[in-house]
Parts: C-alpha cells; structure tokens; sequence
C-alpha cells in the first residue's frame, strides 16, 4: 500500500498547495469586496460568478485533457488562476471582479478534473479506498491552511493575493517533476437530469439544495463574520471552525445512514441545519469569536454531510454501471444551484442584514425537509444500500470513489 500512495505523493502534495491558495482566497475576496466598498449584492454576484466559470469548466475539461494532455492542461489552467488573482489585487472593480472569479471558477474546474482523474488512473481496486481517503483528507487541510494564513496580512493589501499566486505557482512544481505516465482520456458520461430525478427525487433535491445553501454560506459567511466585528484573525477562525466540524461529523452521519433509510438522516440533518441557521440569525455571537466559532462549527457539522448522503441516496437506487453519470448529473444539478445560490442568499442579506444570511439557509434546510418527508410517505426505502463514501463535489470524484471497485468485483 505504502508504494502506491508514494506513486502518487506528488499529485497528493499539489493538490494541497492548490487548495491552500483556494482556501486563503475564498475567505480573502468577499471580506476584501467589503472592505472596498462592494454592495452585499454585488459580493454575491462574484461568488455566483466562480461557479458559473466552474460549470462551463466542468464540461470543456474532458475535451482539454483529450487534446492536449494532463501536465499542458493542469499548467494553462494553473497559470490562469495565478493570472486571474493577481489582477484582483490590480483591477479593484465589481465588473472586473466578475469576470476574473468566471475564469477562475473555469481554470479550476479543468484542475480538479486532471487531478482527479490521474489519481483514478493510478488506483486499483485494492489501493482505490486509500488513494480516496487521502485524496478527501488533503482537501480538507488544504481548505483550513489557507483559511488560517488569511490571518497572516492585512486583507486591505496585495499581500494575500499575491501569497495566493504563490500557492498557484508552487503547485506546477511537483506535477511539472513528476514521473508518473499520463492517464488516456475517460469517456465523458452523458448528463440526463430529469431521468435522474425520476429515479431519485431525494437525491436531486438535496444536491440543489447544497448548491443554493451551502455555497451561499461559503462566498458569504466571511462577509457576516466581518459584519459582526471579528478582526482577519477572527474571520479565519470562524472559518475553520465551519470546514472542521463538517470533516468531522462525514464518516459518524455516513455510517448511521448505511444502517437507516438515508431519508430520515437527511431530514434529521436538514432540521437541525434549519434550526441552527435561525438560531445563529436570532442570537449570533455580537463579536464573542469564541461563541461565534462554537456555533458555525456546529453549523458545519449539520450543513456540510448533505452533498454526500445525497449523492449516496441517489446511488442506492441506480444500476451500479450508471454509478459514475448519476455522479456527475448531481454535480452539474449542484453547479446550477451554486450559481444561484450567493446571489439570491446576497440580496436577502442587502435588503434585512448579515445575518439574514442564516435564515436564507434555513429556509432552504426546512423546504429540502419538507420535501423529504413527502418522498418518505411516497416511495419504499432503497432494498439494497451502498456503502457510504464521503463525496465532495467535484468534478471526477465519482471515478475514485472506492464503491467503484467493489461494484467491478461483483462483476
């Protein structure tokens, strides 16, 4: 096992830098438009404009890699996300903002995808659960490393924008060294999400539902924590809290679903998350960071596990050889919704306050909830459950998913 998770240590160890540049800029650009002046709207038009750019990348990507290869892929799109930040720090306009996050939002998607798929070339069925495990445990530390060094200069500065340019360039470094033969190009699986949605509303819904909720609090959230008084340390902070308590709580809320209608866990998350929204919108922390931590990371402990138990509820009910287009149906539904979902949340904010923010998710917790338990009196549980993986949304996670091999052992 040793040997093959040191295969691929230099796709793992981009990955990190890569993520470390997102998770310092996601926190950075809503907290510095803020500070610029940008209306509340304005702040989630851009947000929105990362996940439109991330959509369109999500269907080009597969040709990219097609035509000109994974290093020329991951390096053109690498040098458009150093590109796109640093022009933040120099073009400091909403219209500007716009489309520079659009571009990202497209080179990213091009840089998940190479990603991904290398390491699904890499993978056997033996190694597929180890080379995932420690695929899902990079993401998650890269995301809370930015997070944390966005305490680290004044979000006032170019210092974090070019900090972030670092991360981009530094993560050419061990692909652009790396010995590894490039994977041929994966078919790219047909998209049909009304056919989905027949065979599993509960599924579709909860991945709209992440995309309109969850995303809106990521572009968001920093924006509110400001809003409250918490200095850049603070905003980290409360940051990291929300990203922590989602990693934790994956696997416990993944496993109690292996044994339950996973229906009834993702209403019992959806109520809780609805209610932990209109409590952090009535009462919120009025600065105590400690308070304000406390509270988001239990946000995220209820939040974040609804991608995953959707996408694993969707998955007990399809024939296992349309596991990977069920997969990436969900994420395009999910991508949709993204867009949708920092702008919407943004107006709301515009017109009540910070923390309507938290009563925009709930409502979008309690209608999922609402949903649920209609589907629940409607249609029979699943016969037959696949075990749960923790599923993060994007683009070619479904190929590393280690259900994969146990679906093609059955064979």
């Amino acid at each position: 096992m040793v040997p093959q998770l040191a295969s691929i240590a230099a796709i793992l160890f981009t990955t990190l830098i890569f993520l470390s540049g997102n998770g310092l800029l996601n926190t950075l650009i809503p907290v510095r438009a803020n500070i610029e002046g940008f209306s509340t709207l304005a702040i989630g038009v851009i947000g929105s404009a990362y996940f439109a750019g991330f959509l369109i990348g999500c269907f080009t990507g597969p040709r990219w890699l097609a035509r000109v290869g994974h290093v020329r892929t991951f390096s053109v799109c690498a040098g458009l996300c150093a590109a796109a930040t640093l022009t933040q720090s120099i073009i400091v306009a909403v219209p500007g903002w716009i489309i520079l996050r659009a571009a990202f939002g497209f080179a990213a998607a091009n840089i998940y995808i190479t990603l991904e798929s290398w390491l699904n070339d890499r993978a056997t069925n033996q190694t597929r659960g180890a080379i995932f495990s420690s695929y899902l445990g990079v993401n998650f530390a890269g995301l809370m490393i930015g997070q944390l060094l966005f305490a680290t200069a004044r979000p006032s500065s170019f210092v974090l924008f070019s900090m972030a340019c670092i991360f981009y360039a530094l993560c050419l470094v061990p692909v652009g060294l790396t010995d590894q033969k490039q994977p041929a190009p994966a078919p790219v699986p047909k998209l049909r999400p009304l056919k989905l949605f027949k065979i599993s509303p509960v599924g579709v819904a909860g991945c709209i539902a992440v995309g309109l909720a969850n995303n809106a609090v990521w572009a968001m959230a920093p924006v509110y924590a400001q809003s409250e008084g918490l200095s850049p340390g603070g905003v980290a902070l409360f940051m990291v809290a929300f990203t922590f308590g989602g990693t934790l709580v994956q696997l416990p809320v993944g496993r109690l679903s292996d044994h339950v209608d996973r229906r009834w866990v993702i209403a019992g998350t959806c109520a809780l998350a609805s209610a932990a929204g209109v409590a952090i919108a009535l009462f919120g922390g009025h600065g105590n960071l400690n308070l304000m931590c406390a509270m988001f990371g239990v946000f995220g402990v209820l939040m974040l596990p609804l991608y995953a138990l959707s996408v694993a509820h969707a998955n007990d009910r399809i024939p296992r050889q349309s596991f990977v287009e069920a997969s990436a149906t969900l994420l395009l539904i999910n991508s949709v919704a993204s867009v949708i979902g920092p702008t919407f949340a943004a107006s709301v904010m515009d017109r009540f306050g910070a923390p309507a923010l938290f009563f925009f998710t709930a409502a979008v917790h309690a209608a999922m909830l609402v949903f649920t338990l209609i589907r629940l009196g409607l249609m029979k549980p699943a016969g037959i459950r696949a075990r749960f993986t923790p599923m993060p949304p994007s683009p070619v996670a479904a190929e590393l998913d280690p259900r994969k091999a146990e679906k093609e052992d059955a064979v």
